[in-house]
């Protein structure tokens, strides 16, 4: 009699988690490795669940036709070897192991800075050459040096203690943790990167790859910081500028430089490698025995936890939601989702409470899914993993911010509205939003201004005083630098004219800094921010299913 759940095995993982296939009740599982075109594709209609590492690509055409694969577990974080929007159309759940390698990747990182400190591989190299020069490799001790940290998530945290273990300071900058949260870690919490720059010996950074964190630290950045410094990353290539490092370097700006992440990997041939004081290693951060193990069993008990029990955890799409369900929330759903983006980048950050308030008819749906869309939107642009409405809350508490839901059924001025509260540091940022028709988000309220505004594309929120004339000279200076304004909307803090007032401008592209400079200037305008958000009709993939 054949098992009711056939998974099959993708790449080569740990034999503890073949053990636990093994030893699994009613499951059959094969390993079949380096498959690829039409055999791959044939071979994943054959299973129910799937476990692969990054060896194989399951691209839209591997999925095509599939109509039995239920689930595919990734042995590690990254899952961009996985079609994950084809897999999302096909009702296939996409998880990956992302607290599996923090130890390890933790290690290796700090591992690196001691070695570039003290100058371990090129001592080495000098007497396996048959050269004993001490003095030519004098070193740095950690004790009483300022480490700074970007990104303090699970291996961020990891790293900080680490080095408090080892008697240095640790600044810290996060765009979710609280400066209260960073204190109990015993992290002095900077509010940005320039801010901590100027004050550091040391840094690392542990912050996923995107549009924010791309050359972060590029040839500007590094003149900030102050001679002598060292730079670590085990955390993704391109967040530091690998031209600007090498710079750095022959200036003598920077005493060493340790990589084990590139722009481009494999990567065998880098003038980086050519440098003194350059120490790399070719992407080790998960490399330990322990990490592979870790995740081998994460990801099968993953699988078999959702194919026997139908329990999702460490989603990176939405599949297991009800399809039915989804598309009656959409609408809703992508309001949420987009104040929480808009959040994300209206407050400083460094959130310690989240709020949500629903009224009216919209009390009615599932507002927890309504919740984990908005904690998905905040999360976004700041996590090494893809969060959506499965693990999207998860993801929130684990920062250790907390989430708070309340409902109203009687209307207020609109039949539905959601608003978003983002406490940090004491202090309240809060948008409300609402749907017209079935896929129009709009934009009721930021702060204590109401307004009407396009929830979508760029842009530009000013706040400035309530007279005559700022909306025509806004308009003007755009027109001088060719950026073309779509839609704009103004609201006042109260009811009487003369006060305190917000102009929120939807812009065809994101205007440039010039632009942003002259605005500044008026005498009337008191602050000017661009938000990004996706454009009418585009979001996550989980949205679009």
């Amino acid at each position: 009699m054949a098992a009711s759940i056939r998974i099959i095995v993708l790449d080569d993982i740990a034999q503890e988690g073949l053990t636990l296939l093994e030893q699994a009740e009613d499951v059959e599982f094969d390993v079949r490795v380096k498959l690829k075109g039409d055999e791959l594709r044939d071979a994943l209609a054959e299973y129910d669940g799937a476990v692969c590492r990054s060896g194989v690509t399951i691209s839209a055409e591997s999925l095509k036709d599939n109509r039995r694969l239920k689930a595919i577990a990734r042995a590690g974080v990254g899952t961009d070897n996985i079609d994950k929007v084809a897999a999302t159309r096909h009702g296939i759940v996409v998880m990956n192991t992302p607290t599996g390698n923090t130890l390890s990747t933790a290690e290796h990182a700090f591992a690196l800075m001691l070695a570039l400190s003290r100058n371990i591989a090129p001592a080495h190299q000098s007497l396996k050459e048959g050269r004993w020069d001490r003095k030519a490799y004098m070193g740095a001790q950690l004790a009483d040096k300022t480490l700074g940290i970007i990104g303090l998530g699970r291996i961020g945290q990891e790293f900080a203690k680490r080095a408090l273990a080892f008697q240095m300071r640790v600044l810290g900058f996060d765009p979710l943790l609280s400066a209260d949260q960073a204190t109990k870690l015993g992290i002095e919490y900077i509010d940005s990167v320039k801010a901590m720059l100027p004050r550091i010996d040391y840094l690392t950074v542990h912050t996923p790859l995107n549009e924010h964190t791309r050359n972060l630290i590029d040839e500007e950045a590094l003149g900030l910081l102050k001679p002598g410094a060292r730079l670590i990353n085990c955390a993704r290539g391109g967040i530091y500028s690998e031209a600007a490092l090498s710079k750095g370097l022959q200036s003598a700006k920077l005493a060493g430089v340790a990589l084990d992440v590139f722009e481009s990997e494999p990567c065998t041939d880098s003038p980086l490698f050519q440098q003194a004081n350059v120490l790399a290693t070719p992407h080790l951060g998960a490399s330990t025995d322990e990490a592979q193990t870790q995740v081998a069993i994460e990801a099968v008990e993953l699988l078999l936890n959702y194919l026997q029990k139908g329990e999702v955890r460490h989603a990176v799409n939405a599949a297991a939601i009800d399809p039915k369900t989804l598309a009656s929330l959409r609408g809703y759903l992508d309001v949420a989702y987009r104040l929480g983006a808009l959040l994300a980048q209206w407050q400083p950050g460094g959130a310690s409470q989240c709020k949500l308030h629903y009224r009216g008819e919209v009390t009615k749906k599932d507002t927890r899914l309504l919740t984990a869309a908005f904690c998905a939107g905040l999360l976004e642009e700041v996590l090494d993993q893809e969060p959506n409405i499965v693990n999207a809350k998860m993801l929130l508490e684990e920062r250790g911010i907390e989430l708070i839901e309340e409902s109203r059924t009687e209307m207020g001025a609109f039949s539905s509205s959601i608003t978003a509260e983002v406490v940090s540091d004491g202090k309240s940022y809060s948008a409300a939003g609402t749907l017209f028709g079935n896929n129009m988000p709009r934009l009721v309220m930021l702060g204590d201004y109401r307004l009407e505004s396009y929830l979508d594309g760029n842009l530009l929120v000013f706040t400035h005083e309530d007279v005559p004339g700022i909306i025509g000279a806004v308009g003007t200076i755009f027109g001088k630098h060719n950026v073309n304004i779509a839609q704009m909307a103004v609201g006042r803090a109260g009811e009487a004219p003369g006060g305190a007032a917000i102009g929120v401008l939807n812009l065809d592209d994101v205007p440039p800094q010039t632009a942003i400079d002259d605005v500044l200037q008026h005498e009337g305008i008191h602050g000017v921010q661009v938000i990004q958000l996706p454009r009418a009709g585009e979001g996550p993939a989980w949205l679009q299913t």
